[in-house]
This record gives C-alpha cells, sequence and structure tokens, in this order.
C-alpha cells in the first residue's frame, strides 16, 4: 500500500464503517491520520485488474518495548467484493508478513455479529481468546467484542537469557 492507493482504500473503509459491523470508527480518516498509527512494514492491497479490491494493514498495540512483536490486525474488503475470499486471502499475506518482520503475535477485536470476518480470521490460525462484553457503545447500543489471537509458530519461540 502507497500514498497513491489510499482514496480507494479510505473509500473502502468507509464502506466497512457503513456497515456498523467492522469498527468503532465513524469516519475514515485523512491519509495522514492512518500513516501515524500502522506500522509501515505491512501494508498490504489485493488488487484486480489494476483496481483495489481490499486491503490489510497492522497498528502496534503499546509503544512499550516488550510489546513491540504484537500487533492488531485491519482487513477491509471492498463491498462489491465480499464473501469472495478476498479477505482470506489478505489475512493469509499479512501473517506471512508479519513474521517478516518479527510479529509473534496478531490479535484482531471482532464485533460477533461480524460472520464473515470471525470465519476468515479462524480458518487463518487465530483462535478466541476473550469476550468483552460492553466494550463500547454505537448509536446508543451497548456493543460486544470478541478478542482474538494468533501466536507466530517461527517468531519469538525462544526465550531470552
Amino acid at each position: 500500500m502507497t500514498p497513491r492507493d489510499w482514496p480507494t482504500v479510505r473509500e473502502i473503509y468507509a464502506q466497512g464503517i457503513s456497515t456498523e459491523n467492522a469498527t468503532f470508527e465513524r469516519e475514515a480518516p485523512e491519509w495522514e491520520a492512518w500513516d501515524a498509527t500502522h506500522l509501515p512494514s505491512c501494508r498490504l492491497i489485493a488488487d484486480e485488474g489494476g483496481q483495489v479490491v481490499g486491503w490489510a494493514a497492522l497498528s502496534a498495540v503499546s509503544g512499550r518495548c516488550v510489546y513491540a512483536g504484537v500487533a492488531e490486525v485491519s482487513v477491509y474488503v471492498a463491498a462489491q467484493r465480499r464473501r469472495g475470499g478476498i479477505g482470506k486471502q489478505l489475512l493469509r499475506a499479512l501473517v506471512d508478513e508479519s513474521e517478516r518482520n518479527g510479529i509473534w503475535t496478531l490479535q484482531a477485536g471482532i464485533f460477533p455479529e461480524n460472520e464473515a470476518s470471525l470465519a476468515a480470521h479462524l480458518a487463518c490460525g487465530f483462535r478466541i481468546v476473550g469476550k468483552r462484553e460492553r466494550l463500547g457503545q454505537m448509536n446508543s447500543h451497548w456493543r460486544d467484542v470478541l478478542l482474538l489471537e494468533r501466536r507466530s509458530a517461527v517468531v519469538g519461540t525462544e526465550t531470552e537469557r
């Protein structure tokens, strides 16, 4: 993903926001704000015939050095291309890219109603580690969020001495 991809990436993000089952966000940010909160190394797009149809990226979960290998996943697919396997392809590629960049744990927060995202994450080796009940309000309704994680089998398996 590059800054020139941002207009289409932002539109896909806005489409996800409009479902009210993808994020607590109300609107897609400008490039500068998004860029500042996502890791520079793990930003992917799905391209079909020169058209961006999906994207995936990671953001740090903490600025503390002990969490340097832990990141949160974002995956979004264009509305007209959903349920075609693009999200799962992006997620698999993101897992590979994260491991090349030293990430040992990926986490995701998913609304229970977002069954497609939940299924894609589970198919890519994530597991549900908890349910955060009434985590936030959206349109005056409390929303639960499932917490998922995927541990790398290759990164972070050694113990420091």
